[in-house]
């Protein structure tokens, strides 16, 4: 499913059985209590915590599908295409990479490297 489609599904769902958004506030709030649940089973699940037995009932995928429903919410309320904002910070990502590179790169040290424009 495109990024587009997720949105006006969810914004469909909203408008049918959510009545409305929650405020953007409210919204902020609840991705932050999402994300915590996320950085709670990796940090047990993955990480160096122990996993309490109440904790491995937890489904990791549940956990990120409602991040992405906050987001995708607070995106449809303030008017952002989810797409558009990827490719940009793709975009704005992958100069910083090159400039990255390329500063890295002073000396050349495979003859490959020596086409790369420098800063």
């Amino acid at each position: 499913m495109e990024l587009d489609e997720l949105q006006k599904k969810v914004d469909t769902w909203i408008k049918k059985y959510g009545v409305r958004y929650f405020d953007e506030l409210t919204n902020m709030a609840i991705l932050t209590e999402e994300v915590g649940e996320v950085a709670r089973i990796i940090a047990r699940r993955y990480g160096e915590q122990s996993e309490k037995e109440s904790d491995q009932s937890k489904d990791l995928a549940d956990e990120l599908a409602d991040v992405l429903w906050v987001l995708t919410c607070i995106a449809n309320q303030t008017g952002m295409f989810e797409t558009d904002v990827i490719m940009s910070a793709a975009v704005a990502g992958g100069a910083a990479v090159v400039s990255l590179i390329q500063n890295a790169l002073e000396d050349a040290p495979f003859p490959f490297m020596s086409n790369i424009p420098k800063g």
